[in-house]
């Protein structure tokens, strides 16, 4: 459902567009009992019946209300209007990590300040048996007062089984035009970890794996990996497992 600007939301009025994936959009909100500024995600019509877009909408809204921590975004409610299921989050105002790195590397003083902020936020998420599984730079923001994580939309909960979507990821901001891989595959190709190329089970170590492809993008200005279809990046999860293997051996 599109919503124009002034339309209600339950007790939020929309604002403006500010973003649009796959299966839903991102609206800019005023949330009219406590005056502040949200952005609300809903579902595109083609994909509110569709049962496992719904659980992947569901997962987000789980997981990230399991989340207390200043460098992940909030969620501040969940609720359905006129059959339509909305999230009400955060609204975060700042440049995505990913339009940044078009104008290049970044100093090295900035690189550790992202690198911290955000693995703090994984350290609470993994804690609390969330692994965000598609971490990349179109899913940090930049603020005034610190990074911030995205996107839990591909999250996998530690008592959720296994769950493998066929829709592109749903965004929390606008701007970003790396899509999620298709398919058996979780996840944004040029930041997987081996598993998650092979199709195996995912766990902290795949996001610790995708938050060095994004550390090396943010010192060079160049992507770690620069595959473009599953098929190269499997080969290439071959080769680092490969090194990997050596690695251990030679320790």
């Amino acid at each position: 459902m599109t919503l124009n600007n002034g339309a209600h939301v339950g007790p939020y009025v929309i604002v403006t567009a500010v973003g649009a994936g796959g299966i839903g959009e991102v609206y800019k909100a005023k949330a009219t009992r406590l005056d502040r500024t949200v952005a609300i995600k809903v579902l595109r019509d083609e994909w509110a019946a569709d049962p496992a877009v719904q659980e992947r909408f569901e997962r987000e809204a789980r997981a990230i209300s399991k989340l207390n921590h200043p460098h992940i975004a909030t969620l501040h409610d969940i609720g359905t209007h006129e059959n339509m299921r909305y999230l009400v989050m955060e609204f975060v105002d700042g440049e995505s990590l990913e339009n940044r790195l078009s104008r290049g590397p970044m100093p090295v003083e900035q690189v550790l300040d992202v690198a911290m902020q955000i693995a703090g936020a994984l350290d609470k998420a993994h804690r609390e048996g969330i692994v965000h599984r598609d971490l990349k730079p179109g899913n940090i923001m930049l603020t005034r007062t610190g990074a911030k994580l995205l996107d839990f939309g591909l999250a996998k909960l530690k008592d959720a089984s296994p769950y493998v979507t066929t829709a592109s990821r749903l965004p929390t901001q606008a701007g970003s035009n790396s899509l999620t891989s298709e398919g058996s595959i979780v996840g944004t190709l040029r930041y997987m970890a081996p598993e998650q190329l092979e199709g195996k089970d995912a766990d902290a170590r795949t996001d610790i794996f995708a938050l060095g492809a994004t550390l090396y993008e943010m010192l060079t200005g160049r992507k770690a990996f620069t595959g473009r279809s599953p098929a190269k990046h499997r080969r290439m999860a071959e080769r680092r497992n490969t090194r990997r293997h050596i690695g251990n051996q030679r320790r």
